[in-house]
């Protein structure tokens, strides 16, 4: 596979990262087993032992309607998307407009404001292990069980951009900071917050060097000033500790942490307290 040389300090959206050779998807083969899809890197704090990376080539990146389908190549920008919808009276897809990232990271994590999720109306994607329809992927709230790269997913096509919802998802994001960041740094609690919870044990606002949770909205882990990746950690796992041992919620990571030292069943970021 061809390789890239990306500057994650520059390339990502929180900021953090060295310059790594990553390796582009042109085609399935083999050697893309075992290497972590980065997409536009805006939910990833990549580290210092980060594994095997991988990012989509441009050939993915596409929209078209086709057999009253929306297709899309799992490497397009999810401002393309809502530019795309807006221009054809495209309806459900308004919330992309505020929801950074390329569609495959979206698709993957299933991304979402509220109760608009990227789910609602897929009808299938195409991967590296084949083509799955929507009923056969385990999904849920910010969550999906995809083991293999995805290089397009097929919606259903309605009509009717509806611009009163542009400004509702506009209003919804609006207390979100400007600094950089990966997005929501933890997934709501079911029925609660995270940012409420993290306010609640005295963290908004606070600060380890160059990273802090942000002022304006404490689910925010923000790169206030040549933020680490070790500084990230600590307020992650400061965050974690001190909501269990108040409220007894374990917060679970929204932010992808890319990092050998703190990926898989054993990771210090996964509840230690869990049967």
């Amino acid at each position: 596979m061809k390789k890239q040389s990306i500057n994650f300090s520059k390339f990502s959206s929180i900021k953090i990262g060295e310059e790594l050779d990553v390796s582009i998807l042109e085609d399935c083969t083999a050697e893309h087993k075992n290497h972590y899809i980065i997409g536009s890197c805006n939910n990833i704090l990549i580290g210092k032992q980060p594994p095997p990376l991988l990012k989509l080539s441009k050939k993915y990146d596409y929209i078209k309607i086709e057999n009253n389908s929306l297709k899309i190549g799992a490497a397009t920008p999810s401002g393309k998307i809502a530019s795309f919808c807006k221009k054809n009276n495209i309806a459900d897809f308004e919330f992309l407009s505020h929801l950074p990232g390329t569609l495959g990271g979206l698709v993957f994590m299933n991304a979402g404001l509220k109760e608009y999720e990227i789910f609602n109306n897929l009808i299938s994607i195409n991967t590296c292990g084949g083509n799955l329809k929507k009923e056969e992927i385990s999904y849920g709230y910010r969550f999906t069980d995809i083991k293999t790269p995805i290089l397009e997913a097929d919606f259903e096509l309605r009509f009717g951009f509806d611009e009163e919802k542009l400004a509702m998802f506009k209003a919804m994001r609006s207390n979100q900071p400007s600094k950089p960041s990966a997005g929501s740094c933890f997934k709501n609690p079911e029925g609660d917050y995270a940012g409420r919870v993290i306010e609640a044990v005295g963290l908004k606002g606070f600060r380890v060097g160059g990273m802090e949770f942000s002022k304006e909205h404490a689910n925010f882990l923000v790169n206030v000033e040549n933020g680490t990746f070790d500084e990230a950690i600590f307020l992650i796992q400061e965050a974690q500790k001190r909501v269990y041992k108040k409220f007894k919620i374990w917060l679970e990571c929204e932010i992808t942490v890319l990092d050998k030292r703190y990926m898989g069943k054993n990771s210090p970021l996964l509840n230690p307290y869990k049967e």
